[in-house]
């Protein structure tokens, strides 16, 4: 059997045990942040079914340079599935829009969508403990006696993204059939309905 032909066997073996780590760990282990746990399951599908292979000889005639390749495509595919799959359906709003149309029997007025994303996504998702429990995680934020406050990497990422956000997302997006910038500065016309700051 050639190389290529044992490269992509050894590669559908390592999906088949990256899916079934990813199973295992998502229903039976404690998972703090979707993308991380997903991206650490494909490390271990990466070591368990290369050791495994590597037992079998299944590699005796690759290269060390081979074996690298392998290793990084296989860590990329990892790295795709955790970002593509868990984490999407995790944060998606518009998967959620498509449960939420489901369970409402198929259909929901336009006019309402603001009123169901208010009260019902925020509230069903958790959203804000998901995404205050995920920024903790990432060390961008700290929570000091009832004040969330920016680390000084959040800050950094804060800049990159509004310096990302400003000039190199689309100036001319379609948004309700109409072409608008509106979301390189969504904080443009930005007013607080009440002072929420910390003192």
């Amino acid at each position: 059997m050639n190389k290529y032909l044992r490269a992509g066997l050894a590669t559908i073996v390592f999906i088949l045990g990256l899916l079934l780590t990813y199973y295992i760990h998502m229903r039976y282990f404690r998972v703090d942040v979707v993308l991380y746990a997903s991206v650490f399951d494909a490390v271990i599908a990466l070591i368990v079914v290369f050791g495994v292979l590597h037992l079998c000889k299944w590699f005796s005639d690759f290269s060390r340079l081979e074996l690298i390749q392998l290793t990084a495509i296989w860590l990329l595919g990892g790295y795709l599935f955790a970002i593509s799959v868990p984490t999407v359906i995790d944060r998606s709003l518009s998967f959620y829009i498509l449960e939420k149309l489901q369970q409402r029997g198929g259909g929901i007025r336009e006019d309402a969508f603001r009123e169901v994303f208010t009260e019902e996504y925020v509230r069903e998702h958790h959203l804000v403990e998901v995404r205050l429990t995920e920024q903790l995680q990432s060390g961008t934020i700290e929570i000091q006696r009832g004040c969330v406050k920016l680390t000084e990497r959040g800050d950094r990422l804060a800049s990159f993204s509004r310096f990302y956000r400003k000039n190199l997302l689309p100036t001319h997006r379609l948004l309700m059939g109409q072409y608008t910038d509106a979301l390189t500065d969504p904080f443009r016309n930005s007013q607080m309905s009440n002072d929420y700051r910390c003192q």
